[in-house]
């Protein structure tokens, strides 16, 4: 049972798509102007490819294809090369810009995400996604000579002006969905020593950590993020109820929180917050605004006002931003604005239409805006039409959010909902959608017969809309196209270590029993059981759903209350009386043995 040659194909089925009649459909997702500003970089997501631009025509220069999908996207300081993280490929292309030529390419782990460079120390940093780590490599060798430990799913990163740090923004919480303080997390690390420093936890319910960006002094870092209010019952959605949309700002010489402010407006969410620029003066900050299609423009010279108030409170204060008129919201023609970026002459700024296959350019008031497709943008087939959907809070009532601020790319935001499903005050983990057509029932409680069932719910008591039925038949055929990508835990050709092929041995073991319950190839015989984990929340509830394993390596917390924060923690201290596989009698060896195989999934 290998799965090699199929998963290995599997992220480029899932991250490539094409339309009906199989053209390229373009996706922008991040943009960099040259240190000169003469130029314009823009990562093409679903070609897969990197795309360079005149801003000053606007007009595409050159296209250059790449092996994986792009995933982060940063300049040499010099202008000489650009790079480019290829996820799925294990790569960072180090680019020619002048003759498109890739000059070389740089190992990593699978799935590289955000770049930044440390150009003193002629060090490239890489997010390494799928291992939760900061990969650092030599610029001048090629060479990796760090791995360090970060959050979870680690998607950005920034350098401060003297290279002394570099802060990394991590997609969901690393901590159990119970936890009093859960939520994502700032990893900051000494670039002398390459070390991990104590992270900057953000406010409780933070998730969906895109965008890091650092002021010119290096005194102030911004990230954006969504706040889950998931210690109260989805019984509304007015004002914020269930999620608000926010940036934290973060003091580095003290590494705390200074205050988070909210993009929403009281009664207009500001969905799905995503890319973060400055301008090079320090007086304004761009955020896309990725579920609403709008561009936030920050007052930075004039934040300072509100924060001398009570900045404690401003992480409740839908009003705080507006009530000052320190943001303003443009709709902008980019679908799915993702990246943005201003020039270094302060004149522009480029947004990325994910959606839309476009690049949108305005002057820095977000005027005079002109819209540049980065290819033929041939009609959408059905799933990439759910796709845009699932991504959309203009399916949501106020717009306070998308499916996909709780599902991030269809799978978990990692923290614990009440959801009404199977009733009041009883909160469970959110769970991927990998499958879910395949593995019915579903919920933890199994509430709802079919996925179908379950998606036209979550429209009527999550988003509190009717959706109509071709919305419908969308989503759940971009659900239905999900597929499962490669662990990163597996070897580069894509099949097991040998860790984990003794630990598939010890999982189809009769006298462990781990396969009885999880036979391949959905890992789940779709079946209800008493495992032994109810919680004080359960309110009597005994029997869950046997979930899939497949993909463990990217779903914690794991477990219906999200109460695990790693296998170990499953298989041992939540497993009292074996009833979820023998386990107590694996030898500490052949426990690692059998989590290398469950991450292998």
């Amino acid at each position: 049972m290998k799965h090699a040659p199929t998963w290995l194909a599997a992220i480029f089925t899932a991250a490539f798509l094409h339309s009906a009649a199989g053209a390229d459909i373009h996706s922008a997702l991040d943009t960099a102007f040259a240190p000169d500003g003469k130029t314009l970089a823009v990562t093409d997501a679903t070609t897969p490819a990197l795309v360079l631009i005149d801003p000053a025509a606007p007009a595409v220069l050159r296209t250059i294809k790449l092996t994986g999908a792009p995933a982060g996207l940063i300049w040499a300081a010099d202008g000489k090369h650009v790079f480019v993280a290829e996820s799925g490929a294990a790569s960072i292309a180090e680019l020619d810009p002048a003759t498109g030529a890739v000059t070389r390419r740089l190992s990593t782990g699978r799935y590289p995400h955000g770049l930044a460079v440390a150009t003193r120390r002629k060090l490239l940093l890489a997010a390494d996604w799928g291992l939760d780590k900061l990969t650092v490599i030599d610029l001048a060798t090629g060479a990796t000579t760090a791995n360090i430990s970060v959050g979870r799913q680690p998607t950005a990163v920034a350098v401060t002006p003297d290279e002394s740090l570099a802060l990394v923004s991590n997609l969901i919480p690393a901590t159990a969905a119970t936890a009093p303080d859960t939520a994502s997390e700032v990893s900051v690390i000494d670039l002398q020593t390459l070390q991990a420093k104590p992270p900057i936890r953000l406010p409780l319910g933070s998730t969906n950590t895109h965008g890091i960006v650092i002021s010119g002094d290096g005194h102030t870092a911004y990230v954006v993020h969504t706040l889950g209010r998931f210690n109260l019952p989805t019984t509304q959605l007015d004002r914020g109820w269930v999620n608000t949309n926010a940036m934290s700002i973060i003091d580095i010489p003290s590494a705390k929180i200074t205050a988070t402010v909210l993009l929403d407006q009281v009664m207009d969410g500001a969905a799905d917050p995503w890319g973060i620029a400055l301008d090079p003066s320090g007086l304004r900050l761009f955020i896309s605004l990725s579920g609403v299609h709008q561009l936030a423009v920050i007052d930075l010279e004039r934040l300072p006002e509100i924060l001398k108030e009570s900045p404690e409170l401003l992480v409740n204060d839908l009003a705080a931003l507006y009530r000052h008129n320190l943001i303003r919201r443009i709709d902008l023609t980019a679908q799915g604005p993702r990246g943005v970026a201003a020039s270094p002459d302060g004149k522009r700024v480029a947004i990325a239409g994910y959606f839309s296959g476009n690049v949108v350019l305005s002057d820095l008031n977000g005027a005079n805006p002109a819209a540049l497709p980065l290819g033929p943008q041939p009609p959408p087939d059905l799933v990439r039409q759910g796709e845009a959907i699932f991504h959309d809070a203009g399916h949501c009532f106020q717009r306070w959010l998308s499916c996909a601020t709780c599902h991030p790319g269809a799978r978990t935001d990692g923290l614990n909902w009440d959801l009404l499903n199977d009733g009041l005050g009883n909160p469970k983990n959110t769970r991927s959608m990998l499958y879910s057509d395949r593995t019915p029932p579903v919920m933890s409680l199994g509430v709802r017969s079919t996925m179908a069932d379950a998606v036209q719910a979550g429209f009527v008591h999550i988003l509190f809309t009717e959706p109509k039925p071709q919305d419908l038949l969308a989503v759940n055929t971009y659900l239905k196209s999900l597929q499962p990508v490669v662990s990163p835990y597996r070897k580069p050709d894509g099949t097991l270590t040998d860790a984990a092929q003794r630990g598939e041995k010890i999982f189809n073991t009769p006298q462990v029993g781990c396969f009885q319950c999880h036979p391949s190839p959905l890992f789940t015989d779709l079946h209800m059981y008493n495992i032994g984990t109810t919680v004080s929340f359960d309110q009597g509830a005994t029997r869950f759903d046997t979930s899939s394993l497949l993909e463990l390596w990217r779903s914690p917390p794991y477990l219906h209350d999200g109460g695990a924060t790693t296998l170990r923690q499953v298989l041992v201290e939540r497993n009292r009386g074996d009833k979820h596989g023998e386990t107590s009698k694996l030898t500490p060896a052949q426990l690692d043995d059998l989590i290398a195989y469950l991450l292998s999934l």
